[in-house]
């Protein structure tokens, strides 16, 4: 798990954002700051309340030269399915990205290989690269 101060490591995942399919890694943010938002599952309860806040916020973030990504341990597809049936993610402007095999999450210390699933947990990055706040939590708490 990387410690805060530490450059955060090179990724690549897919990711579903404006109803299509693209490829993140950590140089497409070079020059902006990052907020890495992970949660559970796509098709819950609590996530969509999550998402529907950020995505309410984006546009904030966007005026402060930061990029969010979501991230969860599900597919692209699932994504996009998720996204064309609800009226609370709908609305999402920002890239989900997906890490089925976890290891993404795992590379962060968040990934619960029993359930398949990662923590909740908000990860931010500098334009440099280099992690600035990690906060983790219980799937428990929303």
């Amino acid at each position: 798990m990387p410690l805060v101060g530490s450059r955060l490591s090179d990724f690549k995942l897919k990711a579903m954002l404006n109803d299509r399919f693209v490829d993140l890694e950590l140089a497409s943010f070079k020059d902006k700051w990052l907020v890495l938002f992970f949660y559970p599952a796509d098709f819950t309860f609590v996530c969509p309340t999550e998402l529907s806040e950020l995505a309410d916020l984006y546009p904030e973030f966007k005026k402060e030269g930061a990029e969010v990504v979501s991230v969860s341990t599900d597919t692209e597809f699932t994504h996009k399915a998720w996204h064309d049936s609800s009226p609370s993610i709908i609305k999402i402007q920002f890239p989900m990205a997906a890490d089925p095999t976890g290891n993404f999450c795992a590379g962060l210390g968040i990934y619960l290989p029993q359930d398949g699933l990662s923590l909740r947990g908000s990860f931010i990055v500098d334009p440099d690269g280099v992690l600035k706040s990690a906060d983790i939590h219980d799937n428990s708490i929303g």
